[in-house]
């Protein structure tokens, strides 16, 4: 960026001689660039080259002014620079001897081969394989599922009643939960995390970095989505819904309520409100449009149901799990809702029991959106790595891009948070994954990681 300081051309007078040699020595700095009068701003370290500068008082102190003032008032200099032998970018083809370098403010400021994009002086240099965007994990309950696998750490699932939609994920996150640097070791740095399945609505999701706390600038989105569940799954947890015919008649008339609390809000007078009902809020968003409903359907009849609920009630549904969606490729296709699909190499039995390991692919050629997911397991050590999963939907038909893609932008663009994360472009989050070799193959380690510019882990898991 340059900025004009009021000085162009000048004669062969004595004074003007005199401020061409002033220019020139300005020149030296590296501040300034080629036509005389402009001044790079953004470069680090030249305070001390302008302060030379005045005690040789060889520059006067008006121009050093000048220059000084064009100067950023905050540290506005790149931090961080990731080279890697193969960029991926995820916004078009990757690039050979690529170079990311991200601001102190935390976001990228250029991207490019390394002969594009210059590295200044005193910045960290980490160097790799492989570089790719910080992997989005679409659907996970970490942070609210601990690797104890005990009660005190259990905070997923409420069992009190089938229909919780207002439970706030964000109230129940612990950042410190171990598992959490864990998933931030193999690559993850954005968690779509919360309430997870086995209730009609178990409650909430949100958006959130693997660093940092649960109140800060780590959080995105403090209410992503609702999360709901569909199938036998609900059943083995509560007494009632018995069976599906039931699931959808409970929600069906929730649903109903939700519709008339928000006639009643929207008509009350301000000196006559209506007293608040979080759960009925919660569902209104949903039928607003505001807030998407989540719902882990496996079974091919629980997606048709998912399907059918949101045709008559118009919500933005994402559908999860979906085990069987393979055998419903047209249905899903028309109704131009997204997957968030099962882990790959998912356990199977019963409502997942026809799981497939082709299923990415399925849903890829189709041009259905498609992202990846570590799920919840029910025992230790309860994450799968997001990075294996896609790996192996790699080697069952995706392309790299691809397989990237449902950990990255697809995922990021579902979430609804793309103009932030999954891919390395100018202005989006400083988060990025270094590799020792292929992102995909079972020897590769993840060597570093970043956060918004903030280097997270530097050893090779």
């Amino acid at each position: 960026m340059r900025h004009a300081i009021g000085i162009r051309s000048f004669g062969s007078s004595p004074a003007n001689l005199a401020r061409k040699h002033e220019i020139a020595k300005v020149r030296e700095t590296g501040l300034c660039g080629r036509n005389a009068g402009t001044v790079h701003v953004g470069r680090g370290a030249h305070f001390a080259r302008l302060r030379a500068l005045a005690f040789s008082r060889e520059v006067s102190g008006a121009v050093l002014f000048a220059l000084l003032a064009l100067l950023p008032a905050g540290p506005l200099a790149a931090q961080l620079a990731i080279k890697g032998e193969t960029v991926y970018t995820m916004t078009g083809a990757p690039i050979t001897n690529g170079v990311v370098l991200i601001g102190r403010d935390g976001r990228i400021e250029r991207v490019g081969t390394a002969d594009q994009v210059r590295i200044p002086n005193g910045v960290r240099v980490i160097e790799g394989k492989v570089v790719t965007p910080g992997l989005i994990d679409a659907h996970t309950t970490v942070g609210l599922s601990g690797w104890l696998n005990q009660p005190h750490d259990q905070d997923h699932l409420e069992t009190t009643g089938p229909i919780q939609p207002e439970l706030r994920a964000v109230d129940a996150y612990n950042p410190n939960e171990p598992l959490v640097a864990v998933v931030r070791g193999f690559g993850v740095t954005t968690l779509h995390t919360g309430h997870g399945p086995g209730a009609l609505a178990s409650g909430q999701t949100f958006i959130v970095k693997s660093r940092g706390n649960a109140s800060g600038p780590a959080v995105i989105d403090t209410l992503a989505m609702v999360a709901m569940t569909l199938g036998p799954d609900v059943s083995s947890a509560f007494k009632s819904p018995g069976t599906s015919a039931k699931s959808i008649a409970m929600l069906r008339q929730e649903f109903i309520k939700a519709q008339e609390y928000d006639r009643k809000v929207r008509a009350a007078k301000a000196d006559a409100p209506v007293a608040r009902d979080l759960r009925l809020e919660t569902l209104a968003a949903v039928l607003r449009g505001e807030v998407p409903a989540l719902i882990t359907a496996h079974r091919s009849i629980d997606i048709l149901d998912a399907l059918r609920l949101q045709r008559e009630f118009k919500f933005k549904l994402v559908l999860d799990g979906a085990s069987e969606a393979y055998l419903l490729i047209p249905e899903i296709r028309a109704a131009g809702v997204p997957v968030i699909l099962h882990p790959t190499m998912m356990r199977t039995g019963g409502s997942t029991r026809n799981a497939a390991v082709t299923t990415a692919k399925v849903l890829a050629d189709a041009g259905i959106p498609v992202a990846l997911q570590s799920g919840y397991e029910g025992y230790v050590p309860k994450n799968r790595i997001l990075l294996f999963e896609a790996g192996m939907a790699a080697s069952y038909g995706l392309t790299t891009e691809q397989a990237l893609a449902t950990i990255t932008t697809t995922a990021a663009r579902i979430l609804g948070v793309e103009a932030r994360v999954g891919t390395l472009e100018r202005g989006k989050d400083g988060d990025v994954a270094v590799f020792d070799g292929d992102p995909f193959e079972f020897t590769t380690h993840v060597c570093a990681v970043a956060i918004q510019g903030q280097v997270v882990s530097d050893e090779c898991h």
